[in-house]
This record gives structure tokens, C-alpha cells and sequence, in this order.
């Protein structure tokens, strides 16, 4: 399980170094490639190479109203590996789409991660905070 936020730089070519405590879990995984797509919300969606898998099983059967949504996902998909300094190449095209320059924030979501623009994560959270809390989390207990 991948959890918590992590404050990160991207480098010159686009790289962001994973923070220690996710590239350990990923090491007793035994996993070395990711996989990063688009997230609905304008941010990305980076998984494991086996939660991909079975994220990607989803998505592919969904009926073909959601023919949008499958392209959006798996269209945009690209593999990448962790490189020897620990480092993921965020490629150009995944970069723009969710307006990453050099500040970013990855957020720990359970079986993958979320990578935003770090101005973009602050304000998304405002937002959310402000609003009202759905029905789902109404009798939730803290």
C-alpha cells in the first residue's frame, strides 16, 4: 500500500526521484516498471506494472459507451522503468496534460500513486474542502 503525500522537484528531463519509502515497497514487490496514464481530474495516474494489469482488465471491458474513457486510459498509457538513481521519466505529452513544470506533489493512493502540479494539488484541495461532503463519507466514522 502506497500512502502519503511527497513534496518532489521534476529535473531538467522530466524526471522526479521516488521517494525512499514507496521505491522500498516496489523493491519487496519486485517491481521496476510503472505505468502512468491520465487521471480524469488533470493529474496522473502511476501504477505498479501489477496494479496496472488489473486496472487495465477493467477498463478494456467496459461497455463501449465509455469508448472515450478506455482511450483516455489506455491510449495515454506509457511504461516507464525506475532507473538506477531511483528516478521515473514523466514523458513530454503526460507532462503538458496535466500541467507539470517543476513543482510537483505525488500523492500515496493504496495500489497506485497520483502526480499533480504541486499549485494545482493546493488548490484541488481547497476546493474539495470547501465543498460539501458527499453522501458516501456521511456516516463515516472518524
Amino acid at each position: 500500500m502506497f500512502q502519503g503525500p511527497s513534496a518532489l522537484t521534476l529535473d531538467g528531463k522530466g524526471r522526479i526521484a521516488m521517494p525512499s519509502r514507496h521505491r522500498e515497497v516496489l523493491a519487496a514487490m519486485g517491481v521496476n516498471q510503472l505505468t502512468i496514464t491520465k487521471h480524469p481530474e488533470g493529474s496522473l495516474m502511476i501504477f505498479p506494472r501489477p496494479a496496472w494489469e488489473n486496472f487495465r482488465e477493467r477498463v478494456a471491458a467496459l461497455p463501449m459507451s465509455a469508448g472515450g474513457w478506455k482511450r483516455i486510459f489506455l491510449g495515454n498509457a506509457m511504461d516507464v522503468d525506475i532507473d538506477g538513481s531511483s528516478r521515473v521519466l514523466i514523458a513530454p505529452e503526460l507532462r503538458a496534460a496535466a500541467g507539470l513544470t517543476r513543482d510537483v506533489m505525488l500523492l500515496g493512493m493504496g495500489s497506485h500513486f497520483e502526480l499533480w502540479d504541486a499549485q494545482r494539488y493546493a488548490e484541488h484541495e481547497a476546493k474539495v474542502m470547501q465543498s460539501e461532503m458527499p453522501d458516501a463519507l456521511r456516516d463515516f466514522s472518524f
